[in-house]
């Protein structure tokens, strides 16, 4: 099912969020890795609330969350945006999807942060519609 645009449809349970990271991350990781490796993980992106753009979903009802963040260090020529999923038994997952990287040598050529970001995008509210079938 999508919208007129085109656009996956997605289930109301899921609520956008991207101000900022959901603490959930940086407790489930801590939880699992310790909170030094767990401050590493991801270039860091679950402590350190500064890299952006990032997409965001929280379902309150079954304490699950989607997110997608850089997880490549800041210094790596290519960059590339992850999928993370915190299902509601525990734990994180990286959700392994397409690539959705872009190259700092050549920030306007295609693919740019832009399209790499609408990629990850799609692919998330993609996960999202079939986890929601097996919920």
């Amino acid at each position: 099912m999508s919208t007129p645009s085109g656009q996956p449809l997605i289930p109301a349970v899921w609520q956008r969020h991207d101000k900022e990271i959901l603490p959930l991350w940086r407790d489930r990781l801590s939880a699992e890795m310790g909170p030094v490796v767990a401050a590493r993980y991801a270039a860091g992106l679950f402590f350190e609330d500064r890299r952006r753009p990032i997409a965001q979903w929280f379902n309150p009802a079954l304490g699950a969350a989607l997110l997608v963040g850089i997880e490549t260090s800041a210094e790596w020529p290519v960059q590339r945006f992850a999928l993370f999923y915190a299902p509601a038994n525990g734990g994180v997952i990286r959700v392994h999807t397409n690539l959705h990287e872009w190259y700092l040598r050549t920030p306007k050529k295609s693919p740019t942060e832009a399209e790499a970001f609408s990629g990850a995008i799609r692919s998330a509210e993609s996960f999202l519609q079939v986890e929601m079938d097996y919920i």
